[in-house]
């Protein structure tokens, strides 16, 4: 860190008195694990590592900062997909971990409610709200590390999204210390509030740059009594939208996932994985993991609702084979082997990884589109889609052709094929971030194909927000 970039002594001597020795830490090897996104992509340089105890010293915090110009990088479990947590190589920016306000301040059963501080785990927050019969309706695999004030900034979805929505359906109520050590405070949840703008969906989503995110309140359910997982053969990623709608038109509110995978991934997933076993003994084009879930009152008539169910799709030829989990192991075994297709696809070497959406109705023709396209324009890669087909999001991947150097190809040929898919996502009017965020990876290309009204009102709101740019700067916009 040079003298330049570096905050004044005088900043970092009020912030050691104000945080305590457990709240300030400038030791390298304490800041290093923090310094780069768990991807490996960026990394930066930071003048200390802050841990406020509370919200109170973290808006103090905050009017420290402000009144020495150091700017602020939040930090929930470093497990964001986009370098959204990372600061810049100047050396100039405070990170800040919100880890150690991991209060679950309140779970109001009667309500559905939990107030949580936003270094809580979302596996603790699952387990707090299991204790209580209910459940909090977002998981995905990083579960035992994502934070739940980063899963509000960056606006998470994840395999529950179809039926639940992401964390904006599923926020109440936020508190928040804005750019100035201002607290916002508006925990409370109002069925009916029209008091102006929603203010608390400004923050959700805002990756950090309008205010830092300190604690929630979230909407709980009752928990599931019983579940069943269903995979399926289907021929084509059509036929596996006809059997969304199918599925949806039989059971409603009880479907709760549908994820798709080509058969590739599968493959990829048995060689990574040696003990996964596919539940079809076939090959099929296309496998979809279809989750229903039922309350006590509901609980028993499950399974027949759901062999009916897939009758009634057999009978229409809308599925080639389908099986049925018998126990809950069996639903988990089926659930590992969809959250292992990421992991066994960096295993087979360098590939360049979207989160795109665009309309439900269009992604089958979107993916059997583009991927032959993207597969001649940039000869031997392999075009793969799979993930959360019922909110129009897939995770798009290209991969390098075998015995590629990975830091080369990624810097050269990966960044044009994530400029191509880009500009197609955007021809066929989506989004080149469904779920995992701007952050710094997704910026430029942001600026290069964002609406230029959309674009001209997010850095107004910014300017309004952090005149003077120290919250996450660099990122988003």
């Amino acid at each position: 860190m040079t003298d330049s970039a570096s905050p004044s002594t005088p900043f970092l001597d009020e912030a050691a008195r104000l945080l305590g020795p457990r709240g300030l830490t400038t030791d390298p090897d304490l800041l290093a694990p923090w310094l780069t996104d768990w991807r490996g992509r960026f990394t930066g340089r930071a003048c200390a590592l802050a841990s406020p105890a509370d919200v109170d010293e973290l808006a103090s915090l905050v009017r420290l900062c402000a009144r020495h110009g150091v700017p602020i990088v939040p930090q929930g479990g470093n497990s964001g997909m986009s370098g959204g947590a990372t600061p810049d190589e100047s050396g100039a920016a405070l990170l800040l971990s919100l880890r150690r306000m991991n209060a679950i301040r309140r779970i109001d059963a009667e309500a559905g409610q939990a107030t949580c501080e936003a270094g809580v785990i979302l596996q603790t927050l699952h387990e707090a709200a299991e204790a209580q019969g209910l459940r909090f309706p977002l998981t995905l695999g990083g579960k035992g590390s994502a934070t739940v004030g980063g899963l509000i900034s960056t606006n998470a979805g994840g395999s529950q999204v179809l039926r639940h929505g992401s964390m904006r359906a599923l926020v109440l109520g936020l508190e928040a210390v804005l750019a100035d050590g201002r607290i916002f405070s508006q925990l409370t949840p109002l069925k009916k509030d029209n008091r102006g703008f929603d203010l608390k969906q400004l923050l959700i989503g805002s990756e950090g740059t309008l205010g830092i995110v300190t604690a929630a309140t979230l909407r709980l359910l009752p928990a599931v009594a019983e579940r069943i997982v269903i995979w399926a053969g289907v021929p084509s990623l059509a036929a596996a939208r006809t059997l969304l709608l199918h599925c949806d038109a039989v059971e409603g509110e009880a479907l709760e996932g549908f994820e798709v995978m080509p058969q590739a991934s599968i493959d990829a997933v048995v060689e990574h994985l040696p003990a996964a076993r596919p539940p079809l003994q076939g090959r099929h084009a296309w496998h979809v993991l279809i989750e229903v879930v039922a309350d006590r009152a509901q609980a028993d008539t499950l399974r027949a609702r759901c062999e009916i169910m897939m009758a009634d799709a057999f009978e229409k030829s809308l599925v080639e084979d389908a099986a049925l989990s018998a126990s809950e192991g069996q639903a988990e075994a089926f659930w590992l082997i969809r959250e292992t297709v990421p992991a066994a696809e960096r295993a087979r070497g360098p590939a360049v990884q979207h989160d795109i959406s665009v309309p439900v109705e269009a992604m089958p023709s979107f993916v059997e589109t583009t991927a032959p396209m993207l597969e001649a324009e940039f000869p031997g890669v392999e075009a793969i889609a799979f993930g959360h087909l019922g909110d129009g999001n897939v995770h798009y991947h290209v991969i390098a052709p075998q015995e590629t150097d990975g830091r080369s190809w990624n810097a050269t040929t990966g960044k044009a094929i994530s400029r191509r898919v880009h500009d197609l996502v955007t021809e066929w009017g989506g989004s080149i971030s469904a779920e995992h965020g701007i952050g710094q990876l997704k910026r430029d290309e942001l600026a290069r194909l964002g609406d230029p009204v959309a674009l001209s009102m997010l850095r107004a709101v910014k300017q309004a927000m952090d005149p003077e740019g120290l919250l996450n700067p660099g990122k988003l916009i």
